[in-house]
């Protein structure tokens, strides 16, 4: 009876809830509402510590931490301002005046939308910087990362973000138990899912090249395999303690790259094909709908954790 209530599954993007707010169980409403505060204050204090650091020491203002910074912002977006709000409503009556807001549903809807796509956004940005760094010759880094590309990369991210959240209002918008179910046959909104579920897989296919072109470069350089611990040139020599032996080292470095990208798949890619299975096959369990947008989320809070734990600068500071 619950799950009746929920729009169809068909169409996530254009109604499917972030957040159980029909469950008849009020026990689920009060896990998930526990869940999103979790994340929101791990999540806020990790990246504004992340912030912070880069902010307040000198040897952290990197281009790679840059983009780092930049998608910590983003998360901030869902962390500090969206999660906080989802945990609020999830403990009030599912006929709250506000649940059935559609400004209020929209303004949620655009933190949320703005705060991904520029941390996904964000991730690219990282994972090509670092490529270029370790693939490519010094000059090549130099020209291509002066202070005022790296200024515009940055910018047009959130250009890019602040375009399209206006023209697909309902991509990130949860509905309300009382907007009737779309039909199977609503074409927009099937589309729309289809086309974020595919640019979301091209971002992934040109994440994991970036960092397996790493692997793989540095697993046949000797001279670069401390890099992979993701600190710039300009930032070594250290640790102060003897360095590993280079094929430990090597096999380190390499672990530390695929978890990074595996974590990153586990929060992306359940969403994507639950959006496809949507398309092509048949709708997906409300349930799952719900916790593939709960990995995505989460992945706002872990982001900071990623790629600041290997780092000795980051530690020492």
């Amino acid at each position: 009876a619950a799950f009746s209530e929920m729009p169809n599954a068909s169409s996530w993007t254009a109604s499917s809830p972030l957040l159980l707010l029909w469950e008849d169980s009020s026990g689920t409403r009060i896990f998930l509402s526990l869940l999103y505060a979790v994340l929101a204050i791990s999540g806020t204090l990790s990246n504004v510590m992340v912030i912070y650091l880069v902010f307040s020491f000198k040897k952290l203002q990197t281009t790679s931490n840059a983009f780092i910074v930049n998608g910590c912002v983003a998360d901030l977006s869902v962390c500090a301002l969206w999660m906080p709000q989802e945990a609020v409503l999830g403990l009030l009556p599912p006929n709250s005046s506000s649940l059935r807001s559609a400004e209020y549903r929209l303004l949620r809807g655009g933190l949320l939308g703005l705060g991904l796509t520029v941390s996904l956004a964000s991730h690219l940005l990282v994972a090509f910087n670092r490529y270029v760094l370790i693939t490519k010759l010094p000059s090549v880094y130099q020209a291509l990362y002066q202070r005022r590309h790296t200024g515009c990369m940055i910018g047009l991210s959130w250009a890019l973000a602040l375009l399209l959240v206006p023209l697909l209002p309902g991509l990130w918008t949860p509905g309300s138990a009382q907007q009737p179910a779309p039909r199977p046959t609503d074409g927009g909104s099937r589309y729309t899912a289809l086309l974020l579920a595919l640019a979301v897989l091209g971002q992934t296919a040109l994440l994991l090249h970036c960092y397996l072109g790493i692997v793989r470069r540095v697993r046949g350089s000797a001279k670069r395999v401390s890099v992979l611990n993701f600190h710039l040139l300009h930032q070594l020599p250290f640790p102060a303690a003897p360095p590993p032996p280079r094929r430990a080292q090597r096999r380190l470095s390499s672990v530390s790259v695929l978890l990074l990208c595996c974590v990153f798949l586990l929060g992306t890619q359940p969403l994507v094909w639950v959006s496809l299975l949507g398309f092509f096959l048949r709708p997906a369990p409300p349930a799952l709908q719900a916790a593939s947008w709960l990995l995505l989320c989460a992945l706002s809070a872990l982001n900071p954790l990623l790629y600041t734990w290997r780092s000795e600068e980051f530690r020492r500071a």
